[in-house]
């Protein structure tokens, strides 16, 4: 497949890249700052430094591409409209170049809670979910556009994010989130987009990912 990936830089953007090389894809990354990209990927991968307020230079990025993978994001509890704002941008772009698929990372507040889900699990969330309001808060902004939009999109939904390696063993509900989802690593959240992205069942959903 040809992949063009943004947020290459981050946690789960780089393993996305990193795995999808491996798989032997076609992959474009796109970086604000192209210094940030881990040497093994510099030379693996062709890559662009994008600004994302620029509306020729993202739709350059996605043209003739068969998936765009994103995982853009806020770094830090202020999200200040990061994801919405950032993949409005990419959505517009793919509209106007006739690409479809978008598989997007999300977070498991923005799903739906589990009926059967433990005391201290829905405490849990509930307490984080106050603590990072902000940021869940423009990631349902987020999903609301791509609901919106004329894309095939889906978006990941992970809890807590941990450095581990990639198992590729883990449980997914589409349309839902695993009882007691508490957290992933990055590498198999990564290992999950690009597994959904030939997945019609994931068409327009979220999925819900944890261990």
């Amino acid at each position: 497949m040809r992949i063009t990936v943004f947020g290459a830089t981050g946690g789960v953007g780089r393993e996305i890249v990193g795995q999808a090389l491996k798989g032997g894809h076609e992959v474009t990354v796109v970086v604000r700052d192209p210094d940030r990209l881990p040497e093994r990927l510099d030379r693996a991968a062709p890559h662009a430094a994008v600004r994302l307020d620029d509306p020729a230079a993202v739709r350059a990025a996605v043209a003739g591409r068969d998936v765009v993978l994103s995982g853009l994001g806020s770094r830090g509890r202020k999200a200040n409209g990061v994801a919405e704002r950032l993949t409005g941008r990419i959505l517009t772009a793919m509209e106007a170049e006739g690409v479809r698929r978008l598989v997007v990372v999300s977070a498991v507040p923005v799903g739906p809670e589990p009926a059967d889900d433990p005391l201290v699990d829905r405490l849990m969330r509930k307490a984080i979910g106050a603590a990072l309001a902000e940021l869940y808060a423009d990631l349902a902004r987020m999903e609301a556009a791509l609901t919106r939009s004329a894309t095939d999109w889906t978006a990941v939904r992970p809890p807590k994010l941990t450095d581990g390696p990639l198992t590729g063993v883990y449980r997914q509900v589409v349309g839902g989130t695993p009882r007691s989802s508490r957290s992933i690593s990055r590498a198999d959240v990564a290992h999950a987009m690009l597994a959904l992205v030939e997945d019609p069942a994931a068409v327009k959903r979220g999925v819900g990912v944890a261990y």
